[in-house]
């Protein structure tokens, strides 16, 4: 007798879902709606169009709401062991393969790839394994799966295995490293990554560079046994226009707007201060330290802008559970405070840092901004590049790495930095101070047009296209 498959014709696969659970006291659960390209992605397609989403059980109020058979249409959570999925997603996906595209790791003592590394790594197939066999048993005869990021490179070739029919894509939302670090991992680990990701009729990435970089690295790892049959794709993730500039002008974030000009304050002659915004998660890649390690040099040697200029500074805590992400937060804490003790004045607060999630004060700050400082290290594309030129008032100019995915579509409009070069961002934050308010005005129109050219629907629907083509 023939199997039976599931009836959904398209399905999304990632580790976070569209929607999460938490308990009560009470043991009543509460669902809390999620947000990003994906969900506005997927809504592209409509509610009648029979898509299933595949996620994982995040916390204990999720897996609580899979084992009362608590859940929404088009979504089914995976209860996958709470110690495999720790291994594999803060072991493996964010400790591992995190680091390595983001290169973010201090050789002389780390990686250490040992057998601690290698129980982690059955984890993460295990964990990968279940995604695979979930999606299997739901999809459709000849539907389309759309994997999401390194949490799920296996996943591809595991289907593959146990669904032909489908047709597969997986989309890394992270850079990739080139091959000389990609090497780092284990031989055999770096084969079965590549290799995993391959089992996918296509395989896209935000840029063309990091796309180039997977076919290096397949080309160095596999050799002979790389199968150039999975074609590349890429797809630049752009800003929701729409959403942004209705939402930015919501009450709520009318009112902190109104909290933030209080907190910024006016300069010793009564003129507005200028404002340096950023808005980040405290992650490893996204460069706060150094951020504010420019603007400390900026007051150092330009001291005409001392009491003229606020750099609002939002880093929103990330990963508290791996301890070398709260050395990190600990330390933008104590960096903007030795900024403010060295230089502020009574009625001047050099930073104003934030590390209280807020949306609408995002949406504020960016609205505010007379420069936006988005410096990573390294990103596989940063919306927050993209975010402010969309919802800015009176137009802002773009400090921008070189090392962000946003620079292939924004660099000609940004002032472009070297993210390792604190003194080159903080003479660049002076540029980008004095640029005149017509010229300003002007880049920030380019910036949005760029910004918004492919919004999260349409980057959902050309790789949908682009897999059944």
């Amino acid at each position: 007798m023939a199997p039976t498959h599931g009836t959904h014709p398209v399905l999304v696969a990632s580790n976070r879902g569209p929607v999460s659970y938490t308990e009560d006291e009470s043991g009543e659960l509460t669902a809390k709606r999620g947000g990003g390209g994906l969900v506005s992605g997927l809504s592209a397609i409509g509610p009648d169009a029979g898509a299933l989403w595949v996620c994982s059980a995040l916390g204990d109020g999720d897996r609580e709401a899979v084992r009362r058979g608590v859940g929404e249409d088009g979504v089914r959570m995976l209860d996958i062991d709470a110690d495999t999925h720790a291994a594999a997603y803060n072991g493996i996906a964010n400790s591992a393969l995190w680091f390595v595209h983001h290169m973010l790791y201090q050789t002389p003592l780390e990686p250490v790839f040992d057998a601690e590394f290698r129980r982690k790594w059955a984890a993460y197939e295990t964990y990968n394994r279940a995604f695979a066999e979930a999606l299997a048993e739901e999809a459709a005869d000849g539907a389309a799966v759309l994997v999401q990021d390194y949490h799920l490179t296996l996943v591809p070739r595991m289907l593959r295995e146990l669904r032909p029919d489908l047709r597969i894509g997986h989309f890394s939302h992270t850079p990739w490293a080139p091959p000389d670090y990609f090497r780092l991992l284990p031989d055999d680990i770096a084969a079965k990554v590549l290799d995993g990701i391959l089992g996918a009729d296509r395989a896209a990435f935000l840029t063309r560079r990091w796309a180039d970089a997977f076919t290096q690295c397949c080309r160095a790892v596999l050799g002979d046994d790389f199968d150039p049959d999975t074609r590349i794709g890429v797809h630049g993730l752009g800003a929701d226009a729409d959403f942004l500039r209705e939402r930015s002008h919501r009450p709520d974030v009318d009112e902190r707007m109104a909290a933030l000009r209080e907190q910024i304050g006016t300069a010793p002659d009564g003129s507005a201060r200028k404002t340096v915004v950023r808005v980040d998660r405290t992650e490893l890649s996204k460069n706060i330290v150094r951020g504010l390690l420019a603007y400390r040099q900026l007051l150092d040697d330009r001291p005409e802008w001392r009491e003229r200029v606020v750099h609002v500074a939002f880093a929103y805590p990330s990963r508290q559970d791996l301890a070398v992400y709260r050395d990190y937060t600990a330390e933008v804490r104590r960096v903007a405070d030795e900024i403010n003790s060295a230089y502020g004045t009574a009625g001047w607060t050099p930073v104003v840092l934030h590390v209280k999630d807020d949306f609408a004060r995002s949406l504020a700050a960016y609205r505010l901004a007379d420069v936006a400082l988005v410096n990573p290290i390294r990103d596989g594309m940063n919306l927050v590049a993209k975010e402010v030129p969309v919802v800015s008032d009176d137009g802002c100019v773009l400090v921008l790495s070189r090392e962000a995915g946003a620079y292939e579509e924004l660099g000609e409009d940004a002032v472009v930095v070297n993210p390792y070069d604190v003194s080159s961002t903080a003479d660049a934050l002076h540029e980008a101070l004095t640029v005149p308010l017509a010229e300003r005005a002007e880049r920030t129109k380019r910036l949005a047009v760029a910004a918004t050219a492919l919004p999260p629907a349409q980057w959902f629907l050309d790789q949908l296209h682009a897999l059944g083509s």
